[in-house]
């Protein structure tokens, strides 16, 4: 069963190590992670974000039982187990699904995780024109025309990063 924990980012690797310790080997934690690269000063700098901030996903099948998350409430660097999750199992395993899909070869979550509606602005998050507001003219699998300024233009779908405004 999947759980939402809030953790505290300073101990993260000492709730992982703790979680394993008290449950075994056999738990898995997810968290989606984008990674955005910018221009500064004429060189590309990346940043990576957790999606999710400081909450992550945590599947252990003990979770079913209540007695396992009171035992867990006061492991270091976790904050608190997110509540109502034993009702949103559909929702939650839907959600890892898609992230888990829309991942790229370094694990980061590309393009497609997003959905694209062609009435909103956008602003570029990665390449040459981060920061740059455009409108989407025609979407199509994996190219985008859009209308940057006065300028019309193609770009691929998978290389760039943008979210809406």
């Amino acid at each position: 069963m999947w759980a939402i924990l809030k953790f505290d980012k300073k101990n993260l690797l000492n709730l992982k190590q703790d979680l394993k310790k008290k449950l075994g080997e056999d738990v898995s934690i997810y968290s989606p992670k984008l990674c955005i690269q910018k221009y500064k000063r004429n060189k590309i700098v990346k940043k990576e974000f957790d999606l999710l901030g400081d909450y992550l996903f945590c599947y252990h099948k003990k979770f079913e039982n209540p007695l396992t998350i009171n035992s867990l409430k006061f492991t270091k660097g976790l904050k608190y187990f997110l509540n109502g999750f034993i009702e949103s199992q559909l929702e939650i395993k839907q959600f890892i699904e898609k992230c888990k899909q829309s991942e790229d070869s370094k694990g980061y979550l590309n393009q497609n995780f997003f959905e694209i509606n062609t009435a909103l602005d956008y602003k570029f998050s990665s390449g040459p024109f981060v920061e740059k507001i455009f409108k989407i003219v025609k979407c199509q699998k994996n190219k985008i025309d859009i209308l940057l300024g006065n300028i019309r233009t193609t770009i691929n779908k998978n290389k760039f990063l943008f979210t809406p405004l």
